[in-house]
């Protein structure tokens, strides 16, 4: 028994696969190869992902925190001109979207993500100092940080799909998510430290807070653009030069077969992304039903990231305590995330996931609008908690679904451009949900939610809907052409 079982291992391993480049070179290699390579690249690519994404969402998130300890007042801004910053960041980001992964597929990720890292630190860091300036400040530098911000999330989901086949990536989505969710499961906690800071140099806790923070992406930035492999043919990084490789000229030349193998579609002949490829993205009318779920369905996210603790004070929470409470949701929100993108992984149902969440979310927030006269502060804060935790899990498999359905890298590369625009452009509808002249209930807040995530439920259904017709009606070698 024992024989039998150690052959089928040694059977199993010296299965081989094989590539034909165009220029006739054949290149062939073991399963357990690949997995060996497989598991040396997410140790390698991932974890510097993630922490730039975790930085991100750091600099972005921290205003909501610092709202908690009377940023508004001491910077001499009224509430709704809180809101206008924030859809300011929201704008600068849309604006520069699709130029940034225009450049990346030019530049390369290395140098371009790594630069974006550092510039958005340095304008996170000088926010510490916009106290008592009024207006002006806080908007300049809201906006700035969201043009500096432009480009990171697709940029990072493009760069994974040049090193992942299309079976992988939508776990690997889910764990570049990780940094923004582990972020926001963190930063409440992070915040009620830092913000017991004020006094100490004449600062204030919120001046320390984005002073910390904001140095802290800066080495993030330097980590970056020192150890980020520059792509699966040139696995170097920047400072390396020719003297050091991460992977064998065969290992990179598996790592490249395995993918192209995988969808041919991912050939990248050219260092430019064509006109007619991005005229074939913005005509491919089938991104529409993903572009306006993630622009339904993420504008209560966004409402949330920056109102939650607000929320909570109005429940009767205390108010340093408020940021360490709204942690929960996002920790929940991290173990879903996972789930989710292993689940669309494992059995290929891309679309049903995206539903799922997006009826989880619909559920909650209905939930937190039939509550808003609730005498029961913890219930409240339950369905308040469990509405963070579906704001966005299913966020990155809509990305690794539209990904999955691109034609051509060019194409891949303005699509997800396109698909963090969506998310962008629902962060300045959100922006401006919370008015000050509806708290503390928050009514007509509330009910907009729900109406946005209803329409987003049922944009969900129609992106599921017409791969379905698609595929009944176009078959191609027996094959469903299209992935949901």
């Amino acid at each position: 028994m024992a024989d039998e079982k150690q052959l089928e291992k040694v059977t199993a391993s010296s299965v081989s696969q094989s590539f034909t480049d165009d220029d006739g070179q054949e290149i062939t290699w073991t399963e357990e190869e690949e997995k060996a390579l497989l598991r040396r690249v997410d140790f390698l690519i991932m974890p510097l992902l993630i922490l730039g994404f975790f930085a991100l969402q750091i600099d972005r998130g921290n205003i909501g925190n610092a709202m908690t300890d009377f940023f508004m007042q001491e910077v001499g801004i009224t509430q709704f001109q809180f809101n206008i910053g924030q859809q300011l960041l929201s704008t600068g980001i849309v604006l520069l979207e699709i130029p940034s992964n225009i450049i990346l597929y030019r530049v390369g990720p290395t140098l371009w993500i790594g630069c974006q890292i550092l510039a958005w630190g340095a304008v996170a860091t000088f926010q510490a100092f916009i106290k008592g300036k009024g207006l002006g400040p806080y908007l300049t530098t809201r906006l700035l940080l969201g043009l500096c911000e432009a480009g990171f999330i697709p940029a990072g989901l493009y760069t994974m799909t040049r090193w992942y086949k299309r079976s992988e990536i939508s776990r690997r989505f889910s764990y570049y998510f990780l940094g923004n969710l582990f972020a926001g499961a963190c930063s409440g906690l992070i915040a009620y430290g830092i913000l017991h800071m004020r006094g100490i140099a004449g600062l204030s806790g919120w001046q320390w807070l984005f002073l910390l923070e904001g140095l802290f992406t800066i080495v993030v930035g330097l980590i970056f653009i020192a150890f980020f492999p520059q792509s699966p043919a040139n696995p170097r990084s920047l400072i390396a030069g020719k003297s050091f490789r991460y992977f064998t000229e065969r290992e990179s030349a598996i790592l490249q077969a395995r993918v192209f193998k995988d969808d041919p579609s991912k050939l990248q002949p050219r260092q430019n992304v064509s006109w007619g490829e991005v005229k074939d993205t913005f005509t491919n009318w089938r991104i529409l039903p993903h572009f306006l779920t993630t622009i339904l369905g993420m504008a209560s996210a966004h409402a949330l990231g920056a109102y939650a603790p607000t929320l909570v004070i109005g429940f009767g929470y205390g108010r340093l305590q408020s940021n360490a409470m709204m942690t929960i949701g996002a920790w929940i929100l991290l173990v879903l995330n996972l789930l989710w993108g292993w689940l669309a992984d494992k059995y290929s149902k891309r679309g049903l996931m995206v539903f799922l969440g997006v009826l989880g979310l619909w559920v909650f927030q209905l939930g937190n609008r039939l509550l808003i006269t609730s005498p029961n502060r913890d219930l409240r804060f339950g369905f308040l908690t469990m509405a963070t935790a579906f704001m966005a899990n299913w966020h990155a498999v809509n990305g690794a679904w539209l990904s999955l359905n691109a034609r051509s890298a060019g194409e891949r590369s303005i699509t997800m451009a396109i698909f963090v625009m969506g998310a962008n452009i629902a962060g300045i509808a959100g922006s401006q949900i919370f008015q000050a002249h509806d708290a503390p209930v928050y009514r007509t807040g509330w009910t907009i939610i729900v109406a946005l995530c209803s329409a987003s439920l049922f944009m969900s259904m129609v992106a599921n809907a017409q791969y379905w017709l698609l595929n009944k009606f176009q078959k191609r070698e027996g094959e469903d052409r299209y992935k949901y």
